[in-house]
């Protein structure tokens, strides 16, 4: 879907929806029912809800770039500064939740500058607000950078940087800290709270983490999953008056200082290696040199691994090379008789049924490893072509992580129609369902409401709990003191030593 960009017209601007809801092509459940709400020129809005309420799909909205006539059916009305907002496009600045969809250009200062040019900013100007939309964002990178080479979490701020270079007068935000590292969350927010101090733009930011932009914004609206407002008013009082409270907590929301309740199954002692890398270098291509070098490691039966660091330090690029989808630059990459039960010792030289069979990875972005049509399809691909299970335990397998993962009721939708939330509960289910020895997953808990990231690591834990190793890269502290087992981080180009981590209580 291309965005059009029309000339922008300065100063803050309101937002008004009347009983406004959208119906994806194909779907039968609305994504968006009854969203009833006056945003003022200049206010500064967080809008939270469950996992698949709406909210992406109400940013998209308010950006005018939902779809046009037959991609769904709208109700109600929506206007942004008194217009339809496909009339306001250049009004509008939107971060998606997938900051690599949102890529067009192939080097990093052509990409900030793209959007001003387009506004028609005169040539020097641009040239100023793309070195300061980077300063602002803590992108320090060359502007001739190719893009392609960034980590996620640059790729997450160099989108920021594109919007904030617009100057629009309406700051769209999906999720905008979600894939940073925690040095980076601050610096960030920081960054969006200037650029408001000195345009006056209005905001509406989604953030499962409401302690983030808690003391950024002036209102929190909270979609309800059924439709309709669940609340909306003031922070001090949406998220501190106890009833209010007690309702944002059983529907997900995660409220400052309120824990998820876990009951996980006692943390087994780790058992042999499934897989051992020695001295191993690694490189995101051919053409690079190594991100990482000397790297030792061994994944354990019955254990899990988070791999944490700063953005751009290299673990995506180490996971998928632990996951056989990157070849070593250097040193040994081996598994185990107890993995590779009569395959080549080296997943590299794995067929993919035999890898998938044996280690299952989770992309950064979910959409990347979608092959059907419904949510049902892509469920039962893995263990019905790969495992070429038998039709019953398919059917019970499949049955059960939907119910668990909370995609029963959408069995039959699009995966290119979920939230990003539930596009990665999918992307984890798809390769849980063929039941891999490893599974090797890249920011599991990403657009996670309080509920399904407990399910989530519950789920995970009881993978550990039957003999299971559950490789991680993540952010999400959280999650890592949660899941348990051990910790590596990766920074400096290197990987730092093997820390034991006891569950959080």
């Amino acid at each position: 879907m291309g965005l059009q960009i029309t000339t922008a017209v300065p100063g803050p601007v309101p937002v008004l929806a009347e009983g406004w809801g959208w119906r994806h092509a194909g779907r039968k459940d609305p994504a968006v029912s009854g969203a009833s709400f006056s945003i003022a020129p200049g206010e500064r809005v967080l809008l939270l809800g469950a996992s698949g309420a709406g909210k992406s799909t109400l940013l998209h909205a308010m950006a005018g770039v939902l779809g046009d006539d037959g991609e769904g059916e709208e109700a109600g009305r929506l206007t942004v500064a008194g217009l339809r907002p496909s009339d306001a496009r250049g009004r509008a600045g939107l971060v998606l939740q997938d900051p690599e969809s949102q890529l067009v250009l192939a080097r990093v200062g052509d990409e900030v500058a793209f959007g001003a040019e387009n506004l028609s900013v005169p040539r020097a100007e641009i040239w100023n607000r793309v070195r300061e939309s980077l300063a602002d964002v803590g992108l320090d990178v060359p502007l001739d950078h190719p893009t392609a080479a960034l980590s996620g979490g640059q790729k997450q701020r160099l989108a920021l940087a594109s919007v904030l270079a617009m100057r629009p007068g309406l700051l769209l935000l999906d999720e905008p800290t979600a894939n940073l590292d925690p040095e980076g969350v601050p610096e960030v927010r920081d960054a969006v709270a200037r650029v408001l101090d000195s345009t006056g733009a209005t905001l509406v930011v989604v953030e499962h983490r409401v302690a983030v932009w808690a003391d950024v914004v002036d209102r929190v609206i909270v979609l309800a999953a059924g439709g309709g407002m669940l609340a909306d008013g003031p922070p001090a009082k949406v998220l501190a008056e106890r009833a209010t409270r007690a309702r944002l907590a059983e529907a997900g929301v995660w409220v400052p200082g309120h824990t998820p309740r876990l009951k996980l199954p006692a943390a087994p002692a780790p058992g042999g290696p499934l897989l051992q890398a020695v001295g191993l270098d690694v490189a995101r291509s051919r053409k690079t040199g190594p991100v990482l070098r000397g790297v030792d490691v061994d994944l354990l039966s019955g254990q899990a691994l988070s791999i944490t660091g700063p953005n751009g330090a290299g673990k995506s690029t180490l996971a998928l090379t632990l996951g056989g989808l990157l070849a070593p630059s250097r040193g040994e990459l081996t598994a185990t008789p107890a993995l590779h039960r009569g395959a080549a010792q080296s997943p590299v030289k794995w067929k993919s049924a035999q890898l998938v069979a044996r280690i299952g990875c989770v992309f950064q972005e979910p959409e990347h490893q979608f092959l059907t049509s419904t949510v049902l399809d892509e469920l039962e691909f893995g263990p019905r072509r790969v495992a070429k299970l038998p039709e019953a335990v398919v059917r019970q397998r499949v049955d059960t992580i939907a119910e668990r993962l909370r995609l029963t009721r959408l069995l039959q939708a699009n995966p290119f129609t979920l939230s990003g939330g539930e596009k990665r509960r999918l992307s984890v289910a798809t390769m849980l369902a063929t039941s891999p020895d490893i599974l090797m997953l890249d920011e599991p808990t990403f657009g996670q409401d309080a509920n399904t990231w407990a399910e989530l690591v519950t789920l995970l834990a009881e993978l550990v709990a039957d003999g299971k190793s559950v490789v991680s890269v993540t952010h999400d502290a959280d999650f890592t003191a949660a899941l348990g087992g051990a910790a590596v981080r990766v920074a400096g180009g290197g990987v730092q030593p093997v820390q034991t981590l006891r569950r959080a209580a």
